[in-house]
């Protein structure tokens, strides 16, 4: 058994499709177990009937739209004008565009191919230290995972069963916090760089609030949608893909509905099918290993070795980095929660706190070798080595792990509104 769980692993690290590693695991598992394969389909049948599920291609569609429709740079200048006249002025509009747009488009990368062409250029213009440039673009990449309407989010919920609506409540401060902390960051940095801000210009507001009036309408339908109770996660969702089509399409005449709505169905496939490809088959997988008692016999094991919350949190938070240097964020998700769901109950540890702690850990995980997908794709788009552009990424993922810790200890900063 052991000597085909090391095959596995060594598959994986030479590039077998995720899906077809955890399948063959979960047949494995399944042969040992004594237990029909068909454990597995009837799981996936299970995933198909989750009312949430239907979100996360409606909201992959439209961040795809988005992005296929210019609505990027649309931001880009609404918050360079909003913003650009702050000391780092322009460090923070790639900070909060950049977490905009990931919001959207979820955590694959899109962020740095859509706006790094954009950003890369505007940093460099204004001076910024070209290390400083690359880090900033690359950190941004992962930026606005705790944002509504993340996937990320979504994912953790349906696997969690934590209630999706509580998960974005909880997420708001911890994701407004990081972004608090990165752009004092660039404020000194802008600072130490002497770049000078730009002057305040309401003419100029005005032109790009009206350039920018329908998509700005977009994260507020969402918002009041959601936080109102209006309607459920699923019907936002489909407002939500419907509202940036008819953007793109009618009102900025960016899409032909001939022309590049089928490019944008097959991207908006191509992502969502790995998605729920993996997700299908983990979770049948993850089954397996709860009906083996795996999930008690790990708690059993923490429970003899730890004795507090507090060291629980912080080996929690060690294991959930090597996860996230590991493994993409998808996979971590129906592979790690279901295991760790338990563990953290039996510390009193609330869920949807558990879930920003799982989620943040998994965005740093972005920027770490050896799998940090963000690495990959800047190396990539800007044409650099991995290795500097970790080095660049650096003094970001310092700043990072403060905040880790902070909504890791001060939980209250993610559970304030239930008071």
């Amino acid at each position: 058994m052991i000597i085909f769980i090391l095959i596995f692993i060594f598959l994986a690290i030479l590039g077998t499709p995720l899906f077809a590693v955890l399948g063959a695991g979960g047949l494995l598992a399944s042969y040992s177990a004594d237990l029909e394969p068909s454990i597995l389909i009837i799981e996936m049948y299970r995933l198909s009937s989750q009312p949430n599920l239907m979100a996360i291609p409606l909201f992959t569609f439209a961040g795809m739209t988005m992005a296929a429709g210019g609505g990027s740079k649309r931001l880009v200048q609404l918050f360079n004008v909003l913003l650009s006249w702050l000391p780092g002025g322009l460090a923070i509009v790639t900070i909060v565009s950049c977490s905009a747009f990931t919001a959207f488009t979820g955590a694959s990368g899109v962020t740095i191919i859509a706006l790094g062409g954009l950003l890369y250029p505007m940093l460099k213009h204004a001076h910024y230290h070209d290390r400083f440039c690359l880090g900033l673009l690359t950190t941004s990449g992962s930026l606005g995972l705790l944002f509504p309407p993340s996937m990320a989010i979504l994912l953790y919920g349906i696997v969690s069963g934590v209630s999706i609506d509580e998960l974005f409540f909880s997420g708001m401060a911890p994701g407004i916090l990081l972004l608090i902390m990165l752009s004092v960051y660039s404020i000194f940095s802008a600072q130490k760089f002497h770049i000078p801000a730009y002057e305040f210009s309401p003419q100029k507001i005005t032109t790009a609030l009206r350039c920018c009036a329908w998509d700005i309408m977009l994260p507020i339908l969402i918002f009041t949608g959601i936080f109102g109770g209006f309607v459920t996660i699923t019907e936002v969702a489909a407002l939500t893909a419907a509202y940036a089509m008819f953007v793109e399409s009618v009102i900025a005449k960016e899409i032909h509905l001939i022309k590049d709505l089928p490019k944008i169905l097959i991207d908006t496939v191509t992502l969502v099918g790995s998605i729920l490809i993996i997700l299908g088959i983990a979770m049948g997988l993850t089954n397996l290993l709860i009906d083996s008692q795996l999930p008690m016999k790990l708690l059993a094991i923490v429970e003899q070795n730890i004795d507090s919350q507090l060291k629980f949190l912080l080996l929690l938070n060690l294991f959930l980095l090597l996860v996230g240097a590991m493994m993409d964020i998808f996979s971590a998700t129906v592979v790690v929660v279901p295991l760790i769901m338990p563990l953290a109950i039996r510390y009193n540890i609330d869920p949807a706190h558990l879930g920003i702690i799982f989620l943040a850990n998994l965005e740093i995980g972005y920027m770490t070798p050896p799998v940090g997908i963000n690495l990959f794709i800047a190396s990539q788009r800007f044409e650099q080595p991995i290795l500097k552009l970790f080095r660049s990424t650096f003094p970001f993922l310092m700043i990072m792990l403060i905040w880790l810790l902070i909504i890791t200890y001060f939980p209250y900063l993610t559970i304030w509104w239930k008071d």
